[in-house]
């Protein structure tokens, strides 16, 4: 998994799917060890039905009791080797999702950090705090795809390879399942992306209304306007609870799909198998096997249909996280040396003076005013300040953060370089 203080590396930006692609070719080997284990799991899987067969039809009808227990011993060896497996795919999927959740937060953040104090003026606060709760688990969700969706595909091939040895036409009715659900499900996959990105932007939306809430409550009770901003978040409260509501029926369908087309799946294939193995087209242990391989294909044909859901939720979460990456920060063309000691900060717009190793206090009818004059002084967007004889966007930001701080009410915590430039004033 990434290292806290390993580089993320440079994401793909060009769109979700890009973006999903890197997020799995970044991990080096370990998508190869989860589909290399997911198939053999898998394929083993696939291999029980088959020593049922022989169990049946050399052991178990001729009642030889040697073949039977051999067959026995051989299926729970197998058995054993699935589980073991199963706990190895299960525990390197667990490292590629968290990965790619660790590794997205990351950027996330330092890129945040990368767009200081332009983050607020390009991207809302709900959003931010969307994508790092939502859009992050999203994505890494969406990554299962790797280990049992290479497993599933190699599956499907193996058991129609193994129908077409015991009869062609339900092999041929098992290669046909695979376009069916596809063409079923592929109507339902594209309305749940539409609906499922406008879902995000709805409530994007509405936590940035939460936010904005949270900081100005005393300042809505002072003018009277409580019950304005209330009545404008109830309504977006029921705009996104509507949206939820479209975007659970898509779901449920995809949802219900899941379950019951292998189901129906598993039926139509195992009435052909009775019908075959009454006729005398099948054996006894032919038709146990043809049932068994049909079961063990629920679950990929199962993990197809939620692979369509989880895949689309995914790509919605990683255009929203592509989107933030995309903004860059603003340009920083400071040249010019910092002052070689403390210097007088003015700014010419309002005539404020600080000086150095004095306090002052600025008064302003509006504290709007007061606090354009501090960003101005503290360089967070466009200003003609000087820092002694110097402008303050001439000087690189980097020296301007080392020796210039703003702090809001709020501001509780320092660490760092912040604290070593408040104890040297």
């Amino acid at each position: 998994m990434v290292d806290a203080y390993e580089d993320p590396g440079t994401p793909q930006t060009r769109g979700g799917w890009w973006y999903l692609w890197w997020a799995v070719a970044r991990q080096g080997a370990r998508p190869w060890a989860a589909g290399g284990l997911g198939t053999v799991w898998m394929v083993l899987l696939a291999v029980q039905p088959y020593m049922m067969q022989r169990a049946v039809d050399e052991g178990l009808l001729p009642g030889r009791t040697g073949v039977l227990a051999a067959w026995t011993a051989a299926m729970f060896l197998v058995g054993a080797v699935t589980a073991w497996l199963s706990i190895l795919r299960h525990r390197t999927m667990t490292r590629l999702r968290m990965d790619a959740s660790f590794r997205t937060s990351k950027l996330v953040v330092e890129h945040a950090v990368r767009l200081g104090a332009a983050l607020p003026r390009r991207v809302g606060a709900g959003e931010v705090v969307t994508v790092g709760v939502g859009d992050v688990s999203a994505i890494s969700d969406s990554l299962s795809m790797v280990g049992p969706g290479v497993a599933s595909i190699v599956l499907y091939g193996v058991v129609a390879g193994l129908l077409v040895t015991v009869s062609a036409p339900l092999a041929l009715v098992v290669l046909l399942g695979l376009p069916a659900l596809a063409v079923v499900t592929g109507p339902l996959s594209r309305r749940l992306q539409g609906v499922e990105s406008e879902y995000r932007e709805r409530q994007s939306v509405l936590t940035a209304r939460i936010g904005d809430l949270a900081g100005g409550l005393r300042v809505l009770g002072g003018l009277g306007g409580k019950a304005l901003i209330a009545d404008a978040f109830r309504a977006d409260s029921r705009r996104l609870r509507e949206q939820g509501y479209r975007v659970a029926s898509v779901a449920s369908w995809v949802q219900a799909l899941a379950v019951g087309l292998p189901t129906l799946f598993l039926a139509v294939v195992t009435w052909i198998a009775a019908r075959m193995a009454a006729q005398g087209s099948l054996s006894i242990g032919q038709l146990v096997a043809v049932y068994g391989y049909v079961a063990v294909l629920v679950g990929p044909v199962a993990f197809f249909v939620e692979m369509v859901y989880d895949l689309n939720r995914g790509v919605v979460a990683a255009r929203r996280v592509v989107r933030l990456l995309r903004l860059e920060p603003e340009p920083d063309e400071g040249t010019l040396p910092a002052p070689e000691g403390p210097a007088e900060l003015c700014d010419p717009v309002s005539g404020t003076r600080v000086a150095p190793g004095l306090l002052t206090a600025l008064a302003a009818a509006r504290p709007a005013d007061a606090t354009a004059v501090i960003d101005r002084l503290g360089r967070y967007g466009p200003t003609d300040a000087t820092w002694g004889d110097v402008r303050v966007d001439a000087v690189p930001l980097a020296d301007v953060r080392r020796r210039i701080l703003v702090a809001d009410n709020e501001a509780d915590l320092f660490a760092g370089p912040l604290r070593e430039a408040v104890a040297a004033g």
